[in-house]
């Protein structure tokens, strides 16, 4: 099945880099200093755990995107294989997160250009790099994907750069340290000072972090031959994602004493300089930037297609389903960009620390429903084929079925559960619930109104005959 009013101009290395570019956003380099603060080097688990779970996800999305490389994917693989109600749910509460959530990273944009040019403020700053996105985003899909490429290049190479700078530091071959190996790895407190519960209470902002990996699943339309370039585009954006990661987090509490984290700046930068490496911490604060504007530009595409899939499927309204002559979903782009034109705007009267938790909760839980559907809907997906005998036609297969898919529905569900048991994040589970139930109460008050026209309307044929 092919989404035929879309271009597919996006080549294997722009698919694995857009992903990416989702998953390592500014608050990588930011926010990790919470997760320290809260479990020590059991942070490193704590990744691990969360890699496991984009693992089984991705996999799941691999053997529905193959089978039905369509934009927008799990929005309509929902409406197909769980419930139509449920898909509009999930498909606005999506749209809502990364609409709230992109301003959020332009604001951070805006503070670290602000440093750079006190003159200009955060908010202009944020305006400008919102304007060119948006320009980006209604460009033609493969320049798009370019853009986005180089982008998240830049954080590779930093990341690259900074393990092989740890490692040197670790082994004492920089600095007067001398050898460190595991000296503040298992010091002050020992590997979880604050216990092992502490590694499943940052679970929910480590999903956070790994959020945008399903946007392979919402560009499968778009992509060039998507029944080889998304299961390879998904096997390696999944190990890319836990080398960047892992590797780097295991060096970082190597050489940072826990207790120093913080999320005043980025503890990479703190690290560096606290090795003398005052020069390559500076670079960071560039690195910050190109990781803010590439996460605003991979998010708009993400949650553009999101919108474009509920105006196709009948959940949004149809002016929002239209492609332009370039095969872009030109309305759905635009949209999505005055929404985040307003929330930019009301964050320059509120950007306090909590709101930002808040909405980075938000994120969580509402990134957690929708990973739960991609496994829900292949779930529903393979069990349909196996009924149907068809499961041999199939030419990408989530292995080790279903294990690995209900791994990864209710592992995210413990982390919801978790999420409710916490009393600074409970709240967010209430603002969850409530934007993924008001849609769906729309669409079923909408649709019974729609069942009562229609059959008005047969009632009437009827009584004329």
């Amino acid at each position: 099945m092919e989404d035929k009013g879309m271009k597919r101009g996006l080549k294997n290395r722009h698919l694995q880099l857009i992903s990416l570019g989702g998953v390592i956003s500014s608050g990588y380099f930011l926010g990790t200093g919470y997760i320290l603060q809260q479990a020590g080097p059991a942070s490193v688990l704590s990744y691990l755990l969360g890699g496991a779970i984009v693992l089984c996800v991705m996999l799941c999305l691999a053997e529905l995107a193959v089978a039905e490389p369509i934009a927008g994917s799990f929005v309509t693989y929902a409406r197909k294989y769980i419930n139509p109600t449920w898909a509009c749910g999930v498909g606005w509460t999506y749209w809502i997160t990364w609409v709230t959530y992109v301003p959020a990273e332009m604001i951070a944009a805006g503070i670290i250009m602000n440093n750079f040019v006190p003159e200009i403020s955060q908010l202009w700053w944020a305006i400008f790099f919102c304007l060119l996105v948006t320009l980006v985003n209604l460009f033609q899909v493969d320049k798009f994907g370019e853009s986005e490429f180089w982008l998240a290049i830049i954080k590779i190479i930093a990341l690259i750069a900074f393990s092989i700078v740890g490692i040197m530091i670790i082994v004492g071959l920089v600095g007067d340290q001398g050898f460190i190996g595991t000296t503040l790895l298992l010091g002050s407190g020992g590997f979880a000072p604050n216990g092992y519960w502490a590694i499943i209470l940052t679970m929910t902002i480590i999903l956070v972090n790994f959020q945008g990996t399903e946007i392979i699943g919402l560009a499968a339309g778009e992509c060039e031959d998507p029944a080889k370039s998304i299961p390879l585009a998904v096997r390696n954006v999944t190990w890319r994602i836990i080398a960047l990661y892992i590797v780097p987090i295991s060096i970082l509490v190597s050489i940072l004493p826990w207790e120093q984290a913080g999320l005043d700046e980025s503890v990479f930068a703190v690290a560096l300089a606290n090795y003398g490496f005052e020069k390559f911490a500076a670079c960071f604060s560039f690195v910050i930037l190109t990781a803010a504007l590439s996460c605003v530009n991979s998010g708009l595409y993400g949650t553009s297609r999101a919108m474009y899939s509920l105006a196709s499927i009948g959940m949004a309204p149809k002016i929002f389903a239209k492609i332009n002559d370039k095969g872009i979903p030109q309305n759905s782009v635009i949209i999505t960009i005055i929404t985040c034109w307003f929330i930019i705007l009301l964050y320059s009267f509120d950007s306090s620390d909590m709101a930002y938790t808040y909405l980075l909760s938000l994120s969580g839980f509402t990134g957690a429903i929708a990973w739960i559907s991609i496994c829900w809907s292949q779930y529903n997906f393979r069990k349909h084929c196996i009924a149907r005998n068809s499961e041999d036609k199939l030419k990408y297969k989530t292995p080790f079925f279903p294990f690995v898919t209900l791994f990864g529905i209710w592992a995210q569900v413990v982390c919801m559960v978790v999420i409710a048991s916490t009393p600074d994040l409970r709240e967010t589970i209430y603002l969850g619930v409530v934007s993924l139930l008001i849609p769906m109460a729309l669409f079923k008050i909408g649709n019974h109104k729609r069942k009562k026209r229609k059959k008005a309307r047969l009632g009437a044929l009827s009584s004329a005959e």
